[in-house]
């Protein structure tokens, strides 16, 4: 089973890209996850599908591409598992910020060249 995924930023794949992967429901993929209402982050079980550590409850839940294909080959069976990951398309939002980013640049740049030696 061959899946090319589109991950996040960071480059973690989020619960409806794990849908995709292992071909199972939103609710399915929930009931996989090492979660627990009272740890915010459980210690690793080898049997469930652990996401990366969270700094808050309301923090979305991320997995890393190589947990999902270990846990789809070897918790579900899957023979095969690749996950390819691609990055998304950049956003407006993005080339924004690094517009902004490259102007900052050339702004300290001038600002540095026109010092004077202390």
């Amino acid at each position: 089973m061959e899946t090319e995924v589109i991950a996040n930023d960071q480059g973690l794949m989020t619960i409806e890209a794990i849908q995709k992967v292992v071909n199972r429901s939103r609710a399915s993929v929930y009931r996989y996850a090492n979660t627990d209402f009272k740890d915010l982050n459980p210690p690793y079980n080898p049997k469930r599908l652990n996401p990366e550590l969270r700094q808050s409850k309301d923090d979305l839940l991320l997995f890393h591409p190589s947990e999902v294909a270990r846990f789809s080959r070897d918790v579900l069976g899957l023979k095969q598992v690749t996950i390819e990951v691609r990055e998304s398309a950049e956003t407006t939002t993005q080339e924004l910020l690094r517009a902004i980013l490259a102007e900052l640049q050339d702004i300290r740049c001038l600002l540095q060249r026109d010092e004077p030696d202390a």
